[in-house]
């Protein structure tokens, strides 16, 4: 009997147990499907809110004022080295489960696990996160429609750390609601949708840049680094949370028409895209106000405000809630295809990979992510959600990086339809890189992290390392 911690997931089982009619997913998305996953995934609310925290800082690290231009660097490159260690791998596995089953081929069972549940806490705080945020910019809209919900029925109740008399956070709960209908009813028709509010928020993005640029003032750029590099680091590990979309196009390389082609495609193209949009967006928004002046609860659309274009601040609050939505859909989707790929190998209850009849989507998996979230969005305030979203993040890359090593190393021969240039270079850069940024976190989110872990190691133990299909294989062998 092979090691419980250690037994891998042949390749050849990975994509078997993909085909099972009780488990196969419908392949219905194309190259431009997946792009537009990645940046339905990727612009929102990092680049809408959590900027703002990042130039300005808070209690728990320095700012990095107008150097934030650096710190989408320093974060579009590390995203870019991991981006690339995911491509070869995805074009491998074309799978759903993202780094949760390009572990359990390479690294074994327990650190598979552990990413996987690592995964689950980046998508579901992320999700809670997003939904909340959703709910502030749709808020901010219908006041300047003349429409004021009450307060009761837009924040959490009082026990949760929200105003007295309230009830509940109800659009949070119901976009995420809105949103896991439409997961049931198929990946094509969720990626048409993010598609389509892609190109609303590119636009809204352009539109910022185009009118802002005329108003940037150069004397807004100085002191360029008011904190040193250090501001710049720990703003980077913040804004992590602006890039890590590119993640959920490997969780759908299952349901890709040509995934050898399209995933690495999606996966490459819209983190290019992203980053050009980012580093402009920043030089725009830190050129317009002095850092000190930068709100950071919506700062694209304040600082449009404080330079005199009010029309154009609403415009901008329009896409910011379309962008949003789009990393909702996304950041589910991504939810639940992990969840479903970790039921289909029995380390979760086996129920949340069974497949709809008639829409061909993992329906179970994808009703209980839904009521999970929105009960969470609506009676809890997720503080630093960012934080814990990125360490999660940082701690998949990094097995990543190095599985993509090893198995060059033990399966030298096995098709790569994407072979990752600069082996061992980039995978090495990419580990070191994580750790870097990862460091710069506050020491409350490694805590929590570590808590996080320990309880995923004894839910291992209790009941995936028991009744995981490779161990009921071993079990039969014996």
């Amino acid at each position: 009997m092979s090691n419980p911690f250690f037994r891998t997931k042949p390749i050849d089982q990975i994509l078997a147990d993909a085909e099972r009619p009780e488990h196969r997913l419908k392949k219905t998305l194309t190259a431009w499907d997946l792009t537009a996953l990645g940046i339905g995934a990727i612009i929102g609310t990092g680049i809408f809110v959590l900027i703002g925290t990042a130039i300005v800082g808070d209690a728990h690290r320095p700012g990095a004022g107008p150097g934030i231009v650096l710190s989408f660097v320093l974060s579009g490159v590390t995203c870019a080295l991991a981006a690339l260690c995911y491509a070869e791998f995805s074009a491998m596995i074309p799978v759903a489960g993202s780094a949760y089953t390009f572990s359990y081929a390479t690294l074994g069972e327990f650190l598979a696990w552990l990413t996987g549940w690592n995964l689950i806490l980046e998508y579901g705080v992320a999700c809670v996160a997003v939904a909340i945020g959703w709910s502030g910019y749709f808020n901010k809209l219908l006041k300047l429609a003349g429409i004021e919900l009450p307060y009761w029925a837009t924040n959490p109740p009082q026990w949760a750390g929200g105003p007295e008399g309230s009830i509940a956070n109800f659009p949070a709960a119901i976009i995420v609601l809105l949103v896991t209908m439409i997961l049931v009813i198929g990946i094509k028709e969720s990626a048409r949708a993010a598609g389509m509010i892609v190109l609303l928020k590119l636009a809204v993005i352009l539109f910022f840049i185009a009118v802002g640029a005329p108003a940037v003032n150069s004397d807004n750029w100085a002191p360029f680094m008011p904190n040193g590099f250090e501001g710049v680091r720990a703003a980077a590990a913040i804004i992590f949370f602006a890039y890590i979309g590119f993640d959920a196009v490997s969780t759908a390389a299952e349901e890709a028409k040509n995934p050898q082609r399209d995933v690495p495609f999606g996966i490459l193209g819209s983190l290019s895209v992203c980053t050009v949009l980012y580093i402009s967006v920043a030089i725009v928004l830190t050129g317009l106000v002095p850092v000190g002046q930068i709100d950071i609860h919506a700062p694209v659309a304040e600082a449009l405000t404080l330079v005199g274009f009010k029309w154009g601040a609403a415009i901008v609050a329009i896409g910011a809630v379309a962008g949003i939505t789009s990393v909702l859909v996304v950041m589910m989707l991504g939810q639940i295809r992990v969840f479903f790929a970790m039921s289909r190998d029995q380390l979760l209850s086996p129920g949340l990979s069974t497949v709809h009849a008639r829409f061909g989507t993992p329906h179970r998996a994808t009703i209980l992510t839904g009521v999970v979230v929105a009960i969470l969005s609506a009676f809890f305030q997720i503080g630093e959600a960012a934080d814990m979203t990125n360490i999660g993040t940082f701690f998949a890359f990094v097995l990543v990086s190095f599985g993509v090593m090893l198995l060059r190393y033990t399966k030298p021969n096995q098709p790569r339809p994407f072979r990752l240039p600069f082996m061992p270079l980039v995978p090495l850069l990419s580990i070191a890189a994580c750790l870097y940024l990862m460091a710069g976190l506050p020491w409350a989110t490694w805590i929590r992290f570590g808590v996080w872990t320990a309880v995923g190691i004894v839910v291992y133990l209790g009941y995936g390392m028991k009744y995981s299909k490779l161990s009921r294989r071993d079990t039969q062998n014996c």
